[in-house]
């Protein structure tokens, strides 16, 4: 059993999740390319498709896997990490995307994505007894 606070946040970050998985095949394609680190050896656009789809099924997942709710948080926990280098390659290498235009915005921004791994895991902790 989650606690109301726990049920919200999962909530939120599943469709966040959800919605940015849709964006990332719809409308921000472009501007989620931004964050694909130069490094990787995959096509820019096929990383931000393979990414948005695994978005799509993490976000269902939290939203409707409530035997494996634990298992789901901790794989959403994984993904933000596996994801934060390309956090980190678009403020390195000055990309503008998402009205991220300074190098200020692109700083703080690496800040949320250790929240985000915080969340998937609390949120989908069962509550204590």
């Amino acid at each position: 059993m989650s606690t109301p606070a726990r049920t919200i946040g999962r909530i939120f970050l599943g469709s966040s999740l959800v919605f940015a998985g849709v964006s990332h095949l719809t409308v921000a394609r472009k501007e989620f390319q931004a964050q694909v680190p130069e490094s990787l050896p995959l096509d820019p656009d096929a990383t931000v498709l393979a990414s948005g789809v695994a978005e799509i099924a993490l976000g269902s997942a939290l939203l409707w896997a409530h035997r494996r709710r634990r298992a789901v948080g901790r794989i959403a926990a994984l993904f933000f990490i596996a994801v934060f280098p390309g956090n980190v390659a678009q403020w390195m290498h000055h990309r503008d995307g998402f009205g991220l235009d300074t190098d200020m915005k692109r700083f703080v921004r690496l800040f949320f994505q250790p929240a985000l791994v915080a969340l998937a895991l609390w949120s989908t902790r069962p509550a204590r007894r």
